[in-house]
Protein backbone atom coordinates (compact mmCIF):
# COMPACT_ATOMS: atom_id res chain seq x y z
CA UNK A 1 0.00 0.00 0.00
CA UNK A 2 1.41 3.34 -0.91
CA UNK A 3 0.33 6.65 0.78
CA UNK A 4 1.36 10.15 0.89
CA UNK A 5 -0.33 13.79 2.66
CA UNK A 6 0.30 16.56 0.24
CA UNK A 7 -0.68 19.75 -0.54
CA UNK A 8 -3.15 21.03 -3.68
CA UNK A 9 -1.91 23.38 -6.17
CA UNK A 10 -4.05 24.00 -8.62
CA UNK A 11 -5.08 22.88 -12.35
CA UNK A 12 -3.09 22.99 -15.27
CA UNK A 13 -3.18 21.28 -19.12
CA UNK A 14 -0.65 19.31 -20.35
CA UNK A 15 -0.25 17.89 -23.90
CA UNK A 16 0.68 14.60 -24.97
CA UNK A 17 1.48 13.57 -28.83
CA UNK A 18 -1.14 10.42 -28.24
CA UNK A 19 -3.55 11.79 -26.04
CA UNK A 20 -3.59 15.58 -27.07
CA UNK A 21 -4.59 17.43 -24.13
CA UNK A 22 -5.00 16.22 -20.68
CA UNK A 23 -6.37 18.47 -17.47
CA UNK A 24 -4.51 17.32 -14.63
CA UNK A 25 -4.35 18.53 -10.93
CA UNK A 26 -0.77 19.43 -9.23
CA UNK A 27 -0.04 17.79 -5.61
CA UNK A 28 3.07 18.92 -4.08
CA UNK A 29 4.09 16.07 -1.65
CA UNK A 30 7.05 17.50 0.44
CA UNK A 31 8.31 13.82 2.22
CA UNK A 32 6.34 13.01 5.20
CA UNK A 33 7.59 11.64 8.41
CA UNK A 34 6.71 8.66 10.39
CA UNK A 35 5.37 10.05 13.76
CA UNK A 36 3.89 6.21 15.23
CA UNK A 37 3.19 3.22 14.33
CA UNK A 38 0.77 0.90 15.63
CA UNK A 39 0.96 -2.53 16.10
CA UNK A 40 -1.35 -5.69 16.93
CA UNK A 41 0.15 -6.75 20.72
CA UNK A 42 -0.17 -3.14 21.81
CA UNK A 43 -2.89 -1.00 19.41
CA UNK A 44 -4.87 -3.98 18.75
CA UNK A 45 -4.47 -3.31 15.46
CA UNK A 46 -1.90 -2.45 12.42
CA UNK A 47 -1.29 1.28 11.02
CA UNK A 48 1.51 3.88 10.33
CA UNK A 49 0.60 7.42 11.35
CA UNK A 50 2.37 9.65 9.25
CA UNK A 51 2.47 13.72 9.00
CA UNK A 52 3.21 16.86 6.68
CA UNK A 53 5.34 18.59 8.47
CA UNK A 54 5.82 22.66 7.88
CA UNK A 55 8.29 24.23 5.83
CA UNK A 56 10.81 26.54 7.62
CA UNK A 57 10.06 25.22 11.16
CA UNK A 58 12.67 23.60 13.40
CA UNK A 59 11.69 20.35 15.65
CA UNK A 60 10.94 22.32 18.61
CA UNK A 61 10.07 19.67 21.74
CA UNK A 62 6.73 21.03 22.93
CA UNK A 63 3.48 19.34 24.43
CA UNK A 64 2.11 19.23 21.41
CA UNK A 65 4.03 17.67 18.43
CA UNK A 66 1.57 18.07 16.22
CA UNK A 67 2.50 21.63 15.86
CA UNK A 68 5.37 21.17 13.52
CA UNK A 69 2.76 19.42 11.35
CA UNK A 70 0.52 20.50 8.88
CA UNK A 71 -1.58 17.43 9.30
CA UNK A 72 -1.22 14.21 10.98
CA UNK A 73 -3.23 11.47 9.40
CA UNK A 74 -3.12 7.26 10.14
CA UNK A 75 -3.46 4.43 7.51
CA UNK A 76 -3.90 1.24 8.56
CA UNK A 77 -1.18 -0.90 6.75
CA UNK A 78 1.33 -3.27 8.01
CA UNK A 79 4.63 -1.79 7.14
CA UNK A 80 7.40 -3.97 9.25
CA UNK A 81 10.24 -2.03 7.42
CA UNK A 82 8.96 1.81 8.22
CA UNK A 83 9.83 2.77 11.77
CA UNK A 84 8.82 6.13 13.69
CA UNK A 85 11.43 9.26 12.46
CA UNK A 86 11.45 7.51 8.88
CA UNK A 87 10.50 9.44 5.42
CA UNK A 88 8.14 8.55 2.94
CA UNK A 89 8.68 10.01 -0.39
CA UNK A 90 7.53 10.70 -3.92
CA UNK A 91 9.51 8.26 -5.21
CA UNK A 92 7.63 5.58 -4.26
CA UNK A 93 4.48 6.16 -6.68
CA UNK A 94 5.08 5.43 -10.43
CA UNK A 95 3.48 6.67 -13.97
CA UNK A 96 0.54 4.71 -14.29
CA UNK A 97 -0.68 4.39 -10.79
CA UNK A 98 -4.15 4.76 -9.77
CA UNK A 99 -4.97 6.33 -6.71
CA UNK A 100 -7.36 7.55 -4.43
CA UNK A 101 -7.37 11.24 -3.28
CA UNK A 102 -9.29 12.28 -0.34
CA UNK A 103 -9.81 16.03 1.26
CA UNK A 104 -12.54 18.91 2.34
CA UNK A 105 -14.15 20.13 -0.16
CA UNK A 106 -14.38 23.70 -0.95
CA UNK A 107 -17.09 25.07 1.31
CA UNK A 108 -20.18 27.08 -0.40
CA UNK A 109 -22.03 28.41 2.58
CA UNK A 110 -25.54 28.45 2.90
CA UNK A 111 -27.12 27.70 -0.04
CA UNK A 112 -31.12 27.25 -2.04
CA UNK A 113 -32.21 23.93 -3.68
CA UNK A 114 -31.14 24.84 -7.23
CA UNK A 115 -27.68 25.36 -6.39
CA UNK A 116 -27.45 22.49 -3.58
CA UNK A 117 -29.67 19.91 -5.21
CA UNK A 118 -30.10 20.80 -9.08
CA UNK A 119 -33.79 21.85 -8.70
CA UNK A 120 -35.32 22.54 -11.81
CA UNK A 121 -37.54 25.66 -9.93
CA UNK A 122 -40.81 26.92 -11.05
CA UNK A 123 -41.63 28.60 -14.95
CA UNK A 124 -40.74 32.14 -15.30
CA UNK A 125 -44.21 33.51 -16.16
CA UNK A 126 -47.99 32.29 -16.20
CA UNK A 127 -48.19 33.38 -12.37
CA UNK A 128 -45.26 32.55 -11.23
CA UNK A 129 -44.24 35.59 -9.90
CA UNK A 130 -40.84 35.59 -7.16
CA UNK A 131 -41.20 32.05 -7.45
CA UNK A 132 -38.03 30.71 -9.91
CA UNK A 133 -36.22 29.25 -7.38
CA UNK A 134 -38.56 28.15 -4.50
CA UNK A 135 -38.15 24.58 -3.39
CA UNK A 136 -41.86 23.92 -3.91
CA UNK A 137 -44.39 21.80 -1.59
CA UNK A 138 -42.17 20.27 1.54
CA UNK A 139 -45.16 17.87 3.04
CA UNK A 140 -48.27 16.26 2.39
CA UNK A 141 -51.50 16.17 4.48
CA UNK A 142 -49.86 13.10 6.46
CA UNK A 143 -47.71 12.57 8.39
CA UNK A 144 -48.31 16.42 8.89
CA UNK A 145 -44.29 16.94 9.59
CA UNK A 146 -41.57 17.66 6.83
CA UNK A 147 -39.78 14.23 6.60
CA UNK A 148 -36.35 13.66 7.66
CA UNK A 149 -33.87 13.61 4.93
CA UNK A 150 -36.01 15.77 2.71
CA UNK A 151 -34.18 17.99 0.33
CA UNK A 152 -34.04 21.85 1.35
CA UNK A 153 -31.41 25.32 1.15
CA UNK A 154 -28.96 24.61 3.42
CA UNK A 155 -24.96 24.60 4.13
CA UNK A 156 -22.82 23.10 0.80
CA UNK A 157 -19.79 21.55 0.71
CA UNK A 158 -16.81 22.54 3.25
CA UNK A 159 -17.18 18.13 3.61
CA UNK A 160 -15.02 15.13 3.22
CA UNK A 161 -15.00 13.83 -0.02
CA UNK A 162 -13.02 10.89 -1.79
CA UNK A 163 -11.97 10.70 -5.61
CA UNK A 164 -11.44 7.22 -7.02
CA UNK A 165 -9.04 6.48 -9.71
CA UNK A 166 -7.11 9.13 -10.53
CA UNK A 167 -4.36 8.21 -12.71
CA UNK A 168 -0.83 9.77 -12.52
CA UNK A 169 0.13 10.85 -15.73
CA UNK A 170 3.28 12.76 -14.89
CA UNK A 171 5.66 12.92 -11.52
CA UNK A 172 8.02 15.68 -11.15
CA UNK A 173 10.73 14.19 -8.48
CA UNK A 174 12.86 17.42 -8.40
CA UNK A 175 10.04 19.46 -7.16
CA UNK A 176 8.06 16.53 -5.78
CA UNK A 177 4.75 17.42 -7.97
CA UNK A 178 2.39 14.69 -8.98
CA UNK A 179 0.37 15.30 -12.06
CA UNK A 180 -3.04 13.44 -11.51
CA UNK A 181 -5.58 13.19 -14.32
CA UNK A 182 -8.85 14.87 -13.45
CA UNK A 183 -10.31 17.21 -10.16
CA UNK A 184 -9.03 16.94 -6.97
CA UNK A 185 -11.11 17.63 -3.65
CA UNK A 186 -10.64 21.46 -2.08
CA UNK A 187 -9.10 24.13 -2.94
CA UNK A 188 -5.86 25.56 -3.69
CA UNK A 189 -3.58 25.23 -1.17
CA UNK A 190 -5.24 22.26 1.06
CA UNK A 191 -4.06 19.06 2.49
CA UNK A 192 -4.94 16.17 0.52
CA UNK A 193 -4.61 12.32 1.04
CA UNK A 194 -2.62 10.45 -1.82
CA UNK A 195 -3.39 6.69 -1.45
CA UNK A 196 -2.53 3.80 -4.25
Amino acid sequence: MKFILGKKLGMTTIYDGQKGAQNVTLVECLPNAVTQMRSAEKDKYEAVQIGLKKENIKDKKTKSAKKNFHKIKEFKAEAKELKAGDEIKIDQFEVGDKVKVSGTTKAKGFQGVVKRHGFAGSPKTHGHKHDLRAPGSIGSSFPEHVMKGKRMAGRMGGGRSTVRNLKIVEIDKENNILFLKGAVPGVKGRIVEVVG
